[in-house]
């Protein structure tokens, strides 16, 4: 295993501990509003700070883009960590089940190491680039089926950016006409980790930010699947619209979505 996803795995799950730990006194979790319909509690600053502690330990050259804290510039530019340190935040303070921590490396823009940890479940996603993706160690595929058929499909609502849900709606609704279900749980973290390991047959989202993708996009994708933005491009960090399944289903999928793109969405 290569260092870099070592200390990412490290960082993780040391967030993981202090999100397990509060998950059991949620009575005593301090919330705040940062926007409409967003959140942010005291326990996701505690754990992007034992993230970034974690991280500089080892790599005090690099550069860091965390959710909280924004941007912090390394001496090394090339070198930089993305990371949501709880992804899912409603569903923490709810008390639902369904969250995790995002942790990736990216070199010269591209990301090249990749966690994602379930701290509930202490199930531990992982990808290299061009290593393969494990679940706990055991390596991970995308499902095989050929068509939308019978397939689950999870999304997202786009619920801080409540302009676009016309648009959303009529998408999910043809992509629901043809697949067997669908599944919103909360956590897009969670979301790609899960197509990864075949529990999901493909996942659709719009308005998405880096940090919610750059750990998952890795890991489905050495998982065997495609990732794209709705026009069925590569610009979904800069669009924020995410589609992934294997590449029979994702072209089943981008035929449902394509429909209803604006060139806003491009």
């Amino acid at each position: 295993m290569h260092p870099m996803l070592n200390i990412g795995i490290r960082a993780a799950r040391n967030a993981g501990n202090i999100i397990a730990k509060a998950y059991e006194n949620l009575d005593q979790v301090e919330t705040q509003s940062k926007g409409a319909n967003d959140y942010v509690t005291n326990i996701d600053k505690a754990a992007e700070r034992t993230i970034i502690e974690t991280i500089q330990k080892s790599y005090p050259e690099h550069g860091i883009v965390a959710e909280e804290s924004g941007i912090t510039q390394g001496a090394n530019s090339d070198f930089q960590w993305v990371i949501d340190p709880l992804d899912g935040t409603t569903n923490f303070i709810k008390g639902i089940p369904h969250f995790a921590v995002s942790v990736a490396l990216q070199v010269k823009g591209k990301t090249e190491h990749a966690v994602i940890y379930d701290p509930l479940s202490n199930e531990l996603f992982t990808a290299s680039r061009g290593q393969g993706a494990q679940l706990n160690g055991y390596r991970l595929r995308v499902t095989k089926l050929r068509d939308l058929e019978g397939a689950v499909i999870a999304t997202g609502l786009p619920f801080k950016q409540k302009h676009l849900t016309e648009t959303y709606f009529a998408m999910l609704h043809d992509v629901f006409e043809d697949c067997g279900d669908i599944r919103r749980a909360g956590s897009a973290a969670l979301d790609l980790a899960y197509v990864a390991a075949g529990r999901l047959d493909g996942y659709f989202e719009l308005g998405l930010k880096p940090w919610d993708l750059a750990a998952g996009e890795l890991i489905v994708r050495e998982a065997g699947a495609l990732v794209t933005d709705v026009a069925g491009g590569y610009n979904f960090y800069k669009t924020g619209n995410i589609v992934t399944a294997n590449p029979k289903v994702l072209k089943e999928i981008l035929s449902k979505l394509r429909p209803h793109l604006s060139d806003s969405m491009k």
